[in-house]
């Protein structure tokens, strides 16, 4: 199926690995989620806290597809192999989904965000900054 996949890409010119070009949606929404829960946190406004819960919800959505795109990725440019960089990307991908749902699960309350709330953002930013960097190190070395 991987193989099909990419050789349809090619077909129309697409040489390159498909999920670098999905990643941006799950990170930005939550760089955006943590951003947006920051100022909803400081400025006590329920409306920033609904967006940043939002965001949390989009990054949800957006995270199985890259999740997909990834494993594609990797059975197509490194046969499979089960490298320490591969392991690492899987443990932190399990890990951002358990804390995207928590994330989604304490976001969204009709009394804006709690320090709790804003924390699980935290982690799920740093989680995702620790996928990115650990991307970047596996392609660029």
């Amino acid at each position: 199926m991987t193989e099909f996949v990419f050789k349809i890409l090619e077909s129309i010119g697409f040489h390159h690995p498909i999920h670098p070009a999905v990643t941006h949606l799950p990170m930005g929404m939550i760089m955006g989620g943590f951003l947006f829960g920051l100022a909803a946190y400081f400025l006590k406004n329920k409306e920033l806290s609904n967006t940043a819960h939002y965001c949390e919800i989009l990054a949800m959505i957006g995270v199985f597809p890259t999740i997909i795109f990834g494993y594609m990725d990797w059975q197509h440019s490194f046969e499979g192999e089960w490298i320490m960089l591969i392991k690492i990307k899987i443990l932190l991908a399990v890990v951002l989904i358990g804390l995207l749902g928590l994330a989604i699960k304490f976001g969204g309350k009709k009394d804006g965000i709690s320090i709790k709330t804003l924390i699980i953002y935290g982690l799920c930013l740093l989680t995702a900054i620790g996928l990115g960097f650990t991307g970047g190190e596996l392609m660029y070395g």
